[in-house]
Parts: C-alpha cells; sequence; structure tokens
C-alpha cells in the first residue's frame, strides 16, 4: 500500500497545526520516547560490558565474574541490574518529564561509585549518548525547532 501526498505545503501546514494544537499529549510522547532511549542505552551499555576488570568468585565456588573497570560501564552477571531500569513519562500540571530510575539497591554505588570501589556509570553516559536522539524526538514531536529553542 502506498499513500502520495499531493500537496506537501498542504500536509505539512496541517502537520504543523495538530502538534501546536497538543502540546501536552507531544510533550508526554516526547519524554517517553526519550525515557525510552535513554533507558536502551543504559542498557546495552550494561549488556555489552567492558568486562576489563578482575575476576572474582561469587559465593556459588564453581561461578566467576569478570568486574568492568573503574569508569566503565558495569558488566551484567545475573541480568538483575538491567531488568530493575525502567522509563516513565509524568505529568505535574503543565510540567511533563521523563524520567529513567533504576531500582537495583547497588544502582547507586555503580554509577556514583564508593570509598572501596570505583565508579561503573551507566546511566549519565546513557543520557549524554542519548542527547542528539532525544533532540530529534523532540524536534519531531513540534516542540523545539532544529536550533533547539522552544517554540
Amino acid at each position: 500500500m502506498s499513500v502520495v501526498i499531493v500537496n506537501e505545503k498542504q500536509f505539512m501546514a496541517k502537520l504543523t497545526k495538530k502538534l501546536k494544537g497538543n502540546p501536552i499529549k507531544n510533550a508526554k510522547i516526547a519524554c517517553q520516547l526519550a525515557a525510552d532511549a535513554v533507558r536502551a542505552e543504559a542498557i546495552d551499555s550494561i549488556a555489552r560490558g567492558s568486562k576489563s576488570g578482575a575476576t572474582v568468585r561469587k559465593s556459588n565456588p564453581s561461578r566467576t565474574h569478570t568486574q568492568s573497570a573503574t569508569g566503565q560501564a558495569p558488566a551484567t552477571d545475573t541480568g538483575f541490574l538491567i531488568s530493575q531500569i525502567t522509563a516513565t513519562n509524568r505529568r505535574k500540571g503543565t510540567i511533563v518529564f521523563g524520567e529513567v530510575k533504576s531500582s537495583a539497591p547497588y544502582s547507586k554505588p555503580l554509577e556514583f561509585g564508593t570509598r572501596s570501589m570505583g565508579k561503573r556509570p551507566f546511566m549519565q553516559p546513557a543520557l549524554d549518548r542519548s542527547a542528539d536522539q532525544i533532540k530529534r524526538i523532540f524536534i519531531r514531536q513540534g516542540l523545539i525547532n532544529k536550533k533547539g529553542a522552544i517554540k
């Protein structure tokens, strides 16, 4: 099946009107898509893992785990960290925002490090790597222009 657009200018005018007419709806869509992009990037970085750190024995003597190096995303072991990363959007009045959260109890020590362990960030780098994609999402939803200014 193919769709033919007879008048491109008319189509773009209608699309622009539609986008401007539903700013909250468009913001919710954009925030969810942006949060999903960051979540996917965080999961991908953990799944890829660096595995360039030390190999340690786990509590089960026949099982070992190769840790990630300091500064690298954490290396996955059981998949629990990945399973605890969620992406949502919320609205408070006219403010809409996306949220990416990791509920694993050891997420914060991994991201920021501790006195005895260097950081193994996975959320901030995911956000940084997703910045261009997020900008494209907000442009497509009619919320910002190509220069990044709010419409």
